[in-house]
């Protein structure tokens, strides 16, 4: 027996929307809405997740009772300057409502009504639609793996006297999701921190569990200077590990102020891989950049003692199960994610290629520093000590 293809009502469809964007998965929405998950996955697909906004009548159009208005004094011979008078509305906008309707003897105002909710519906093209200019500079971003953000703050900063130029992050996020518009191939997607098939609620999350051993006379991050919390000076940095599929590993570092980004390819997990590896890029530092380090509770740091000893840097651990304490490194390593990975080997990456990948985040803008990039912060930094 054929199976019957199950038709969703607009009420139906919006329940979807909605609860996907609370975070609800395609089971769950299913179970709400009674289908299976590949329809409601197929419901959500031509829009990449994003709910289509809902057509509305401009207020200044003519209603269907105006219409129905003009079709009555139309059959009773007034003339058409004494409707826009009734109906106070000016007289251009009845003669051409009339005209485009088959004229005062065929004018019928059902007809017309519906004509021009056809007409409503015609595709609006967007801005990265009509200017080729714009859409192109947009891919050349999206290639380099710069954020739909990033690339918006970038033009109004860029092309500050040419708005032709100005696209807004969200526009872009749709350009790339909504399949059935075809702006930009959904193949983009790749090139996004998160390369979700289409938009996910910020709701949606992963979680799991996590277990940390105590760091033997560790100094716990609510006893660092508040001068260090506010970001007011360079050289306080926060640090972590990136890890691979077959037990391999890199270190990653970034300054709190500038959001300066180092990544350090490590022999291996232990304590004394990860102590070297940071001893010898602090040595290479000037002292004014090395002030502090903030990590998390991984035994990879067992020798923090010997880092402060041998160069002086104060080292600070977050609590346990609480990554949020050095949030800018965290950040940074969903950045690095797109570069490598989870579930590939990052014992195949050189240095080289590591600092190739670091030198493309420090040349990105980042909104937080007003779309400045952490190498231009540096680079500040330096020039004001000389």
């Amino acid at each position: 027996m054929k199976r019957i293809k199950r038709t969703f009502t607009q009420g139906e469809k919006e329940l979807v929307y909605d609860l996907w964007k609370q975070g609800a998965g395609f089971s769950d929405i299913g179970r709400v809405i009674e289908a299976q998950p590949g329809s409601v996955f197929t419901i959500l697909r031509e829009t990449g997740g994003i709910k289509p906004r809902q057509r509305t009548r401009n207020i200044t159009h003519l209603t269907s009772e105006e219409r129905e208005e003009i079709r009555a004094e139309l059959s009773a011979k007034m003339s058409i300057r004494a409707i826009a008078r009734l109906l106070n509305r000016s007289p251009s906008t009845i003669s051409r409502e009339i005209a485009r309707n088959r004229g005062r003897r065929y004018y019928k105002a059902l007809d017309a009504d519906r004509r021009a909710r056809r007409m409503a519906k015609r595709p609006k093209l967007g801005a990265l639609e009509i200017n080729l200019e714009l859409r192109k500079l947009v891919m050349e971003k999206l290639e380099l793996k710069w954020s739909p953000e990033q690339i918006s703050g970038w033009l109004k900063v860029e092309y500050s006297r040419q708005k032709r130029l100005h696209v807004s992050h969200e526009t872009i996020y749709k350009s790339l999701y909504v399949r059935s518009k075809n702006i930009i191939h959904h193949s983009f997607t790749q090139y996004l921190r998160r390369k979700h098939p289409m938009r996910h609620s910020r709701f949606h999350s992963r979680s799991g569990d996590r277990s940390f051993i105590n760091i033997i006379n560790g100094v716990s991050i609510h006893e660092r200077s508040k001068n260090i919390d506010n970001r007011k000076s360079l050289g306080h940095w926060e640090g972590d590990l990136v890890s691979g599929s077959g037990n391999t590993h890199i270190a990653t570092l970034v300054d709190r102020k500038s959001r300066f980004t180092i990544i350090l390819k490590l022999a291996g997990k232990d304590a004394e891989s990860v102590h070297e590896a940071l001893l010898a890029t602090f040595r290479e530092m000037p002292p004014h950049y090395r002030k502090s380090l903030t990590w998390g509770r991984g035994m990879e740091l067992a020798k923090h003692a010997d880092l402060t000893k041998e160069i002086g840097l104060p080292v600070y651990f977050c609590d346990p199960q609480f990554p949020w304490q050095r949030g800018t490194n965290e950040n940074t390593n969903s950045l690095i994610r797109q570069y490598f990975p989870k579930k590939t080997s990052l014992s195949l990456h050189s240095q080289e290629k590591l600092n190739e990948v670091a030198t493309q985040l420090n040349e990105r803008p980042r909104k937080t520093l007003k779309f400045k990039t952490p190498s231009h912060m540096i680079e500040k930094s330096v020039a004001m000590i000389a």
